[in-house]
């Protein structure tokens, strides 16, 4: 079976460091997803899909899989950038940027 472990990514409305060093172990689809025709709601036939499973560092995460016999992928962090602004940049005229 293969596994994705990945950091959990902070809530986009927050700026905090809350469960910021947490890393999740997903199964990766096996089979589509498709609509039910009933209802409308998403199906599959692969029920690990719901399945994710917390740990404190990465290495807890890939020692867990190679213990359960699990290839794994691992993706990283996507680093945040900030951009330095000022609260005056704001009224600044566009031709005094450009020079």
């Amino acid at each position: 079976m293969n596994v994705r472990i990945y950091p959990k990514s902070r809530i986009t409305a927050q700026s905090g460091q809350l469960k910021v060093g947490v890393w999740v172990l997903e199964t990766e689809r096996i089979s589509s997803q498709s609509p039910e025709p009933l209802m409308g709601w998403t199906q599959s036939d692969d029920t690990l899909n719901q399945v994710k499973l917390e740990f404190d560092s990465r290495d807890k995460a890939e020692i867990f899989a190679k213990s359960q016999g699990w290839m794994y992928t691992i993706t990283g962090f996507n680093d945040r950038k900030v951009k330095p602004r000022h609260y005056g940049d704001n009224f600044v005229c566009e031709w005094l940027k450009n020079k």
